[in-house]
């Protein structure tokens, strides 16, 4: 990993910031910034040029959130940031999507989001698709990682199916070998989980099968997380050998 690299993560509520992956990168002196688009006004037009040059960034990190990639009306600028991630991905840079992140990279290239048969939430086993080719990102057989949604991704064209499992058929692909989409939380932290536990109006509108109550996620131990932080300091390191 080069030396003052810069990165920028786009962040969508004020409790998902950077997680595991804040504390690697700055290990490796990376020029962290952010662009904070839920401190934005709902009515303040946002256009391209107020995000960041595209040729100061090596490295995009999309975070999560609680709206749909389809909520345009309600969050006008979800519609440029995904038309930044489109040019973006375009010229080649590495990116990275979590959750709702994966979800916004797969349709800013052209790939519907929609509800999933499952809600997900909390600790769920995912398997390495078995069609995965070797010169691919390389995923454990199988993992147990943090889940937290309501919607998901198609593949997008091109794109290749790197993880799966019953509640969710499309758990992480990979476009080319600079970009990665995870539906899961690899980024998730006890202080993180924390965060997201604090706020019961999201976690009332959750249920299914494939969903834990607050009082059996407040029993994570932290070698749970370790998994989930590993793979997203290798899949960083994986993009930006592109």
């Amino acid at each position: 990993m080069k030396k003052n690299l810069k990165v920028h993560y786009f962040q969508h509520i004020a409790g998902e910031g950077f997680g595991s992956c804040y504390d690697f990168l700055r290990q490796h002196q990376a020029q962290i910034s952010a662009t904070e688009f839920f401190a934005l006004p709902f009515n303040l037009p946002v256009d391209l040029e107020a995000l960041p040059n595209i040729d100061d960034v090596d490295l995009l990190i999309v975070m999560g959130g609680k709206m749909s990639v389809n909520d345009e009306a309600l969050y006008p600028w979800l519609k440029v940031e995904k038309q930044w991630i489109r040019r973006y991905i375009s010229a080649g840079k590495p990116a990275i999507g979590l959750c709702l992140g994966g979800q916004l990279i797969a349709n800013a290239l052209g790939a519907e989001v929609k509800p999933n048969h499952h809600q997900e939430l909390g600790w769920t086993t995912v398997y390495r698709s078995r069609t995965v080719p070797k010169d691919c990102f390389a995923l454990p057989a199988q993992f147990e990682v943090m889940q937290w949604h309501r919607e998901t991704f198609e593949i997008p064209h091109g794109a290749i199916q790197l993880a799966e499992n019953p509640a969710c058929a499309n758990q992480m692909y990979q476009v080319g070998k600079n970009v990665l989409g995870f539906q899961f939380h690899p980024e998730i932290t006890p202080n993180t989980l924390r965060l997201f536990l604090d706020d019961d109006e999201e976690l009332s509108i959750f249920n299914g099968d494939y969903t834990q109550s607050a009082i059996q996620l407040k029993k994570s131990v932290s070698e749970q997380f370790v998994v989930g932080n590993s793979i997203l300091n290798e899949a960083i390191q994986y993009v930006l050998r592109s």
